[in-house]
């Protein structure tokens, strides 16, 4: 992807995504913007042109694709698609039905697993996730979101041996428009 066009897909999500106001976060702030990741998620070809080049970024020896409930999971579905690479759709929690899966898709124990998520803040979400599959034996280092909102996630998931790549950061977003 050339600069340009970079600057112009980071325009397009910031157009689409970000709004002003009062909103908590899953981590307990308060926020007064947020990046509505749904707003883009919703948009057929704003979202194939994230998800190929976060397809692009796909780690090297990785063997599944683990999308996170519920913004990561359209991305993941996508890079599943232009990477060739099969899908683990991962829940907040396992169902307490039927297969009580935490994650539907392959049998994941042992395998090299990269997470997909949207937005990254304090990484939370990614955390508990990785920490699960983790338990279910698989191998986690890598992840990949959309947008890092620069709020400490990375360094929390890098306490946690993961390497966070974000396709944009919230400053990127707005030095775009």
């Amino acid at each position: 992807m050339s600069l340009n066009d970079r600057r112009a897909l980071a325009a397009r999500i910031h157009r689409l995504a970000h709004i002003t106001g009062e909103f908590l976060l899953r981590s307990g702030v308060t926020s007064h913007e947020y990046f509505d990741k749904y707003r883009f998620e919703a948009d057929p070809a704003c979202l194939q042109a994230i998800c190929r080049e976060m397809a692009a970024r796909i780690p090297e020896g990785s063997e599944l694709l683990g999308g996170l409930e519920l913004g990561g999971v359209p991305i993941a579905t996508l890079c599943s698609q232009n990477s060739g690479l099969p899908l683990l759709l991962v829940r907040k929690e396992a169902k307490r039905y039927g297969t009580c899966k935490l994650a539907e898709g392959p049998d994941f124990a042992g395998k090299r697993i990269t997470l997909i998520e949207d937005v990254v803040t304090s990484g939370g979400a990614v955390l508990d996730a990785t920490a699960a599959l983790r338990e279910g034996g698989a191998i986690i280092e890598h992840v990949l979101c959309v947008i890092d909102r620069q709020a400490g996630g990375a360094g929390k998931l890098a306490a946690a041996g993961l390497r966070l790549e974000a396709l944009y950061t919230a400053e990127e977003l707005k030095a775009a428009v």
